[in-house]
């Protein structure tokens, strides 16, 4: 369990001031200039040293990450754009570290940018999230009035700006080139790769993208030391995390705690436990609605990092514990993620344009049993089909709920078919239109 004087966000919850002077009380801004000047190489070999990977989903290596980009500029200014988009289901904590530790987010965007050449940093934030935008708004005119970002950043001689970009609501957006895309003020789609953004990125500048958590705990890294963030958690999954616990528990919260803890002891120690207990556990996704369902028997043992969940075949993606006690409809759940990635294709890439459809239309029959016991195989045939044949992942966050549902949960549904064909229907209950 993470030590209190370990957790990076000590305003998770918002029970102190987020300004400027509150957030330096707690250590915010403490010693960037002298950070600053240990040079961009040294930041970098720090980054990669405490083995943060990044916190959006895919858990690629952050240091790795920033020394892709260009070490001498060919002419063409450098970007960092950071993904505060945030539309995966079941993901609320990057609204609640804008919320409540602005200055961490931007004090992380001056830092990420000296190490990497970039000269601004672009903040792209969900559309919906107007508070969040309001209180990141004021915290940046703050530091700016202060003189921590702007001209000669903190008395460093480095020069770094940061602008506010508010979204219009697409889950696409959240992909790291349709957000370029979307910045420049195009309809968000994902790019081709290669090239890839650290060469060829916004406004066709070298371009970074990382998530919220990944840059709001870079400054803390820095300060305390990359020993101290590799000593916590297991290898190759180092450093505090902020889970967010939701669904059937009795206590829904987003919690620090560190890389490897059990799925078990995060949901009891911080969210109160199951509803009903953990014999009522039915299922767990364990990192958003993109990655594969887990069932009880493996909840009970496994661990809340990025390779113990890759060995289940699920994946800790953003750390989203969505919980489901024996009172879901498992087919129902998984048919209604169905739902949600059709709707938010861009309709690029054909198999997603099409496979979301038809894996949604077929979900819905599922859910009633109005199908063949043979239609399984040939679900799962179609989600390989999508799967990986698309330019971005958002093909694979459509595919991966319902291979986890058959891989899982097959009886369920050939008893979901078989009831039908008893008798004739089940209650009829309210289905996505199809």
């Amino acid at each position: 369990m993470l030590a209190d004087q370990d957790r990076i966000f000590t305003n998770l919850y918002g029970l102190h001031d987020w300004r400027l002077a509150a957030a330096r009380a707690r250590g915010d801004w403490d010693g960037t200039k002298e950070i600053l000047a240990r040079g961009r190489d040294a930041i970098v070999e720090e980054m990669k040293a405490s083995g943060l990977r990044g916190r959006g989903g895919a858990g690629f290596p952050t240091g790795l990450k920033w020394s892709f980009m260009p070490k001498q500029s060919d002419g063409r200014p450098a970007y960092l754009a950071v993904n505060a988009d945030e539309s995966e289901p079941g993901t609320c904590k990057d609204r609640d570290i804008i919320r409540n530790d602005p200055h961490k987010l931007i004090e992380g965007c001056l830092i990420a940018c000296f190490a990497m050449g970039a000269g601004a940093a672009y903040i792209y934030i969900r559309g919906e999230f107007c508070n969040e935008a309001r209180v990141l708004d004021a915290a940046i005119a703050e530091a700016y009035a202060a003189g921590l970002i702007g001209k000669n950043a903190c008395g460093s001689g480095y020069d770094c700006d940061v602008f506010l970009h508010r979204g219009a609501g697409a889950y696409i957006c959240g992909e790291e080139t349709a957000l370029l895309e979307s910045l420049e003020g195009k309809k968000g789609m994902p790019r081709m790769k290669p090239p890839f953004p650290a060469a060829v990125g916004l406004y066709g500048c070298p371009t970074t993208v990382n998530n919220v958590e990944s840059i709001a705990v870079a400054p803390t890294i820095l300060r305390r030391g990359a020993a101290w963030f590799a000593g916590i958690g297991r290898k190759n999954n180092a450093g505090p995390k902020v889970f967010c616990i939701s669904g059937h528990v009795n206590k829904p919260c987003n919690v620090e705690e560190e890389l490897g803890i059990p799925l078990r002891e995060l949901i009891e120690k911080h969210a109160g436990g199951v509803r009903g207990g953990w014999d009522n556990l039915l299922a767990v996704i364990p990192g958003g609605s993109s990655v594969p369902v887990l069932p009880k028997s493996i909840c009970d043992e496994v661990l809340m990092d990025f390779d113990s969940l890759r060995e289940v075949r699920s994946g800790l993606g953003t750390a989203a514990v969505i919980v489901m006690d024996k009172s879901t409809d498992i087919i129902r759940a998984i048919a209604r993620l169905s739902q949600f990635y059709k709707h938010e294709s861009c309709g690029q890439c054909t198999p997603c344009r099409e496979g979301t459809g038809w894996m949604m239309r077929v979900m819905n029959r599922m859910v009633e049993g109005r199908a063949e016991p043979d239609e399984i195989d040939t679900l799962e045939q179609v989600t390989r089909q999508v799967e990986g044949h698309t330019i971005c992942a958002l093909g694979d966050a459509a595919a991966w709920p319902i291979q986890g549902l058959i891989r899982h949960f097959r009886p369920v549904m050939e008893a979901r078919i078989a009831a039908y064909k008893q008798r004739g229907r089940l209650p009829s209950m309210p289905l996505a239109a199809e």
